[in-house]
Parts: structure tokens; C-alpha cells; sequence
């Protein structure tokens, strides 16, 4: 990863992260500022850049620090929310939705964590029973955590409040920080996997299909909670054949039954993002598909065919041990 700039915002500049990271990338510009806000995404910078340089924000968030999920975003039947540390990712999936919601690919990584944890706070005290904080919308929860030393504060609020539960969603396998804290039953670390040929083709920039595996089998042996999201499912004539092959690996190392939950959902787009990804990636074999646009505003397949995928691949799951109610379709009604 190659760091241009690094902008730092006067609030955050005698924090931890702003006195290290500079070091880490000494060939960096380092510039202070007053608010990320005034720099980043000010003036629209294609996607495609990161793969030539990035600039590197560190900021504090302002507004909404926490936000309440979309439906069918996690197991139904508790409040779900996401909690904002980080935007843009340092990998290149040809359908990640990021490159159609904001202005630049650059990092901005947020450092009040504190605040952010009030906030979180604040919705735990007010909520009877369980509920869900999901890390990992607008970034990948573990694949700069080597540089950010968060885990530890959103581990130790785990740790304080059993009702809430916490899922860190990623496709990294880099799970050094993770493996120095001790497993909590609500710290739970979800794992995006597709069949290895369509990481390949899709997933650019990211761990190949081993290295997740083998993260999942070392945390799983060092007894954290696992969860799994098979997603995006991208059809083609080979999908079961290919779903099938996967979850057998899957199996091997961790049986299904002792995963979490599974999440199944289908590529699907915004409009703005669609554009955008024909616009990135021309030859990209989605377009070979049989994507429309339904009620919804949602790009992706139709309800009876996408129905009939997720089907299937549910079934795969329950043949091979997954416990029924811990199986859900993400972001279906």
C-alpha cells in the first residue's frame, strides 16, 4: 500500500495512531488540517487511483457515530446497528459498493473511539435484551489493524456489556491483533467467502480463499466465535458445483454447526454503484448476467431466479451441519 499524503486533523494530531503511522510510511507527506471534511471528497477522484497511491486521513467522526441497520442486514428477531470507524478499504472487489457512494477511494480512518462508544453506550442502556453493533460497512474490520490498535477498545466494551454483541466483518486474513485478545462469545469475527476462482476474478487485491481459511481455522482453534457470509453469490452455470466445493472446505476446518450464523445474499447494486462498476470494470462477466432493476431500486437478479440461488446454497449449508435458524438471506425481505 502506498501512502502519498497523510492528512491530520489538529484534534487527532498528539493521538497515538497520528504520532505512529507517519513512521510506518516515512515517504509520506504529512499535512495538518482542521477538518477532513474541508479535503476529502471534495473534488471527485477516480476509484481506480488506489491502485497507483492513497492518501491517508486520520480524523475524528462528526455526526451519527453509530447507525441503525437496514433490514435483513443480520438474524432477525434483534436490533441491528453499524458503528462508523473507518471509510474505504485498501482492497479492489470489482463490485464493492464504495465506489459509487463516495467521492474518493482515499483511507480516512477515525480515531474517537471513545466517543464512538458512548454512542454505543448510550443505545445498549436504552435496549432491553441483546442487540448488534456490525463494524465493516464502509471498511474492512481487521485489514489495517496492525496499524489502528482499535480492537481492544471495542473488545474491552464486549467484554462489559454480554447483551451486545459485536461482528467484525472482513475478507482479510490478517488476524495478528485479534489472536492477542481472549475469545468473547459476542466478539464475533464474519468472514466474506466466495469460491476460490471467483475471488480470483473479483475479489482483486484481497487474501486468496487458503489464507481466509486458514484464519478462520487458527481462531476457531484459539476458540473465538466465527461467522460466515456467503456473499456476493454470482451465478453462473457452475455456481452449485462451485458453493459446493467451497463448503466442504469450509467444513474441514470448522464444522458448520459451531459457525455463528451464515449469510447468503446475491450481488446486487444501487444504481449509482452500477454505473460505476460498468464505468471500472467494463468486461466484468455481471453484465453477461441476467441483472433488472426491481421495486426496490435495487440492481440485481430477478425475486424467482435469485430466490432459487440463495435456495440452493442454504440447502448446501443445512446438508453439511448448519443449524437452520442461524442460516439467514441477507438483505432479502
Amino acid at each position: 500500500m502506498k501512502i502519498e499524503k497523510i492528512f491530520i486533523e489538529e484534534e487527532a494530531r498528539n493521538g497515538e495512531i497520528a504520532l505512529s503511522l507517519p513512521k510506518r510510511f516515512p515517504k509520506a507527506q504529512v499535512v495538518y488540517i482542521d477538518n477532513h471534511a474541508d479535503i476529502w471528497g471534495r473534488v471527485k477522484k477516480p476509484y481506480l487511483h488506489k491502485r497507483d497511491s492513497l492518501n491517508l486521513f486520520i480524523a475524528h467522526k462528526k455526526g451519527s457515530l453509530v447507525k441503525e441497520a437496514p433490514d435483513a442486514y443480520g438474524i432477525s428477531g434483534e436490533p441491528h446497528y453499524y458503528f462508523i470507524h473507518a471509510y474505504n478499504c485498501i482492497y479492489e472487489c470489482d463490485y464493492c459498493y464504495l465506489q459509487g457512494y463516495f467521492n474518493s477511494p482515499d483511507l480516512v480512518l477515525f480515531v474517537n473511539h471513545q466517543e464512538i462508544m458512548a454512542s454505543m453506550q448510550e443505545i445498549a442502556d436504552k435496549t432491553t435484551g441483546n442487540l448488534w453493533f456490525h463494524a465493516g460497512e464502509f471498511s474492512d474490520s481487521l485489514a489495517l489493524t496492525h496499524l489502528t490498535n482499535e480492537l481492544s477498545f471495542y473488545h474491552d466494551f464486549a467484554k462489559r456489556n454480554s447483551k451486545c454483541f459485536i461482528e467484525l466483518r472482513t475478507k482479510s486474513a490478517n488476524i495478528k491483533e485479534l489472536m492477542k485478545l481472549d475469545p468473547l462469545p459476542n466478539f464475533i469475527t464474519s468472514f466474506s467467502l466466495s469460491p476460490k476462482n471467483k475471488i480470483k476474478s473479483h475479489d482483486l487485491k484481497t487474501p486468496s480463499l487458503a489464507a481466509r481459511l486458514k484464519a478462520i481455522e487458527k481462531l476457531y482453534k484459539a476458540g473465538h466465535p466465527i461467522g460466515l457470509h456467503f456473499d456476493p453469490v454470482i451465478h453462473t452455470d457452475q455456481f452449485e458445483e462451485e458453493y459446493q466445493e467451497l463448503i466442504n472446505e469450509v467444513s474441514k476446518i470448522i464444522p458448520l454447526n459451531k459457525v455463528e450464523y451464515i449469510s447468503i445474499g446475491v450481488v446486487r447494486f444501487t444504481k449509482d454503484v452500477y454505473s460505476q462498476v460498468k464505468k471500472n470494470y467494463p468486461k466484468t462477466t455481471y453484465f453477461h448476467s441476467e441483472l433488472t432493476k426491481g421495486e426496490d431500486g435495487k440492481i440485481r437478479y430477478p425475486r424467482p431466479m435469485r430466490h432459487w440461488i440463495l435456495g440452493k446454497i442454504k440447502d448446501m449449508c443445512l446438508k453439511a451441519g448448519a443449524i437452520e435458524k442461524a442460516v439467514y438471506l441477507c438483505m432479502e425481505e
